[in-house]
């Protein structure tokens, strides 16, 4: 993504895993786990929206952590409907635990990434612990049994989304009480808008 890309690979249970970690100029202050668009409809790590939210992070200091879900690039073994990928999830924020232990950290998506992000922060929850806050970014409600987040979750979706429309935002996250960040006359791959996504992060994260 930029000379600060680092790639490596971590042993998952269905095979390795493609990772790759973005690094802010200072030392970092948190960092962030960033998940990928579905994998059977073309999502990869290198997502124009993940990096989005990569850069995103980078400016606000954080160490950004993204992997390709297994089946995906050179990622082995196969879609597993999101366990398998929440459980590879679970596995890189270890890995980046072990990195920076006393550090924050936040849990990001985009479509069907979202699922597996809020899957993932249900299970730390379960076990006492939680991310700092939760970035989701056309929140795939409606499409997979999408569980609840915590208050402060940051939601962005696109107006015109087709693939998963908004009245379906509204409905999951209505009983939430969560703000939905509507960008006008967007679609779900965020054309030609990617820089609201940035810009939204940057400021709902400052405030």
């Amino acid at each position: 993504m930029n000379a600060q890309t680092q790639y490596f690979s971590l042993q998952g249970v269905a095979g390795s895993l493609e990772c790759a970690l973005d690094l802010p100029a200072d030392a970092p202050r948190g960092f962030a786990l960033v998940a990928h668009p579905h994998p059977l409809f073309g999502g990869t790590m290198d997502n124009k929206v993940v990096h989005t939210l990569v850069r995103s992070f980078v400016t606000l200091g954080y160490a950004a952590a993204r992997m390709n879900f297994r089946g995906v690039g050179a990622s082995g073994g196969t879609h597993d409907g999101g366990a398998g990928e929440t459980d590879d999830m679970a596995q890189l924020l270890a890995h980046m635990q072990e990195q920076y232990p006393d550090l924050p950290f936040a849990l990001a998506g985009f479509s069907f990434g979202t699922f597996v992000q809020a899957q993932l922060q249900k299970r730390l929850e379960a076990q006492g612990t939680s991310a700092e806050r939760l970035v989701l970014v056309g929140t795939a409600a409606g499409k997979w049994p999408l569980p609840t987040v915590p208050a402060g979750t940051i939601l962005i979706h696109g107006e015109q989304d087709d693939t998963i429309p908004l009245t379906n935002v509204f409905d999951w996250a209505r009983p939430q009480d969560l703000p939905v960040l509507v960008v006008p006359g967007c679609d779900h791959f965020f054309n030609r808008k990617l820089q609201h996504i940035k810009n939204h992060v940057v400021e709902m994260w400052l405030r």
